[in-house]
């Protein structure tokens, strides 16, 4: 860490800093410009978070030279993690299928749609049993019987499966049921969850927030390892912006942007990003160039009778045909799609 003096501190200034410092028990070193005084802290920078030397009289500015996500970044994980999902790798070149409904409606839907999502090549099925919704009139989701079918269906197709959390409360029966835990746009700032599902043995797969940045996103996934919960997999769904063409902005420079700055398997969400079924291919394509981990999209076997997000849902079909297209660009990066281990 550097502290970076205001021009004109005064002697007893300097010195105050440095007692305050090497009274916390770091070595302080002292170091005079032209135009600038600095002092570089000696020690481990993570123990000193809590401690306000910006406040102190005659400092300008303080510089962690370490990133605030300690664990989540490359620098205290140099080799990329791999996430097993049941079986099922995400990262280190193992790319997540992961396909499904936004909301699970019936056992019967949800079986067709598995079938097809697993003949077409998705080796994780999703649904939603929790739905935070933005109206409290829509549909809000089934629940604990959404959760039971999401298992039978998923058991039976031999699939992993995810869904979302929201709220503290619903962690031990989603644990019960999920193989991997969703934290949604909505939450993605919710610390007290992120601490709670931090304590769980399940996969987290943490998706960004609608006004966040990457590193917002990092510290959110900090909190998560912070408890011992090592198996997070990040996911860029778009963000809010001001052109309305699309549901938010796919923002496929985050994908490289945080395989930059962490070490945690990161995945696209066309669906969410884009809104528009048209746009879900090639942006879903986009991001595995990109260096994405995985992609994740919503499919829907009949959109026109869906309860949550049909306008955005891909048919069987199509959902085959850009799962091809995947296959064939993960093919070129040296990348593999695992499917379940027995």
């Amino acid at each position: 860490m550097i502290i970076v003096l205001q021009p004109g501190a005064s002697e007893a200034q300097i010195d105050h800093v440095i007692e305050r410092v090497r009274g916390l028990g770091f070595d302080a070193h002292l170091s005079r410009g032209t135009y600038r005084t600095i002092i570089g802290v000696i020690g481990d920078e993570t123990k000193l978070q809590a401690a306000p030397l910006a406040a102190i009289a005659g400092v300008a500015q303080v510089l962690p030279i370490l990133p605030p996500f300690k664990l989540a970044s490359s620098e205290a994980h140099p080799e990329p993690s791999v996430v097993n999902v049941r079986g099922v790798k995400i990262g280190g070149g193992n790319l997540g299928m992961i396909a499904g409904p936004c909301a699970i409606e019936s056992r019967e839907r949800l079986d067709e749609i598995a079938t097809a999502v697993k003949a077409a090549g998705a080796n994780i099925l999703r649904g939603g049993a929790f739905k935070p919704r933005t109206s409290p009139y829509a549909f809000q989701g089934l629940g604990v019987e959404g959760l039971r079918i999401l298992r039978e269906v998923g058991d039976k197709h031999g699939l992993p499966v995810v869904t979302e959390v929201m709220d503290p409360r619903q962690i031990e029966v989603v644990d019960e049921y999920a193989d991997m835990i969703q934290i949604g746009a909505r939450n993605m700032q919710n610390f007290s969850l992120l601490t709670e599902v931090g304590r769980t043995n399940k996969p987290v797969l943490l998706k960004r927030g609608m006004s966040s940045t990457v590193k917002d996103l990092l510290m959110s996934a900090e909190y998560v390892l912070s408890q011992g919960n090592s198996q997070v997999v990040l996911c860029e769904r778009g963000i809010k912006s001001f052109d309305n063409e699309t549901r938010n902005l796919y923002d496929v420079a985050a994908v490289p942007a945080c395989r930059k700055l962490s070490h945690l398997p990161i995945i696209v969400d066309p669906s969410h990003a884009t809104g528009r079924p048209d746009l879900i291919p090639p942006c879903a394509l986009a991001g595995v160039a990109a260096g994405a981990d995985g992609v994740h999209i919503e499919v829907h076997n009949c959109p026109e009778e869906a309860m949550s997000d049909g306008p955005q849902a891909l048919l069987p079909a199509q959902y085959a045909e850009v799962a091809k297209q995947i296959r064939a660009i993960a093919a070129v990066l040296g990348k593999t799609i695992s499917s379940l281990e027995k």
